[in-house]
């Protein structure tokens, strides 16, 4: 019982935060373009292409 008294506050800090991490990645604008990830992953990159060997 006595270990309520430490878990409950530590809790409520870890809690508050997660809170005002997600507002900060709100406010950030992380979360702006939800269909620019998806697409981007489809796009074929010239930089992402084996260079031949030239030895």
């Amino acid at each position: 019982m006595n270990m309520l008294i430490y878990l409950i506050p530590i809790a409520l800090l870890m809690g508050g935060m997660g809170l005002l991490a997600f507002l900060w990645s709100l406010k950030s604008g992380q979360y702006d373009d939800l269909q620019g990830a998806a697409w981007r992953i489809l796009l074929d990159d010239e930089t992402d292409r084996k260079k031949p060997d030239r030895t």
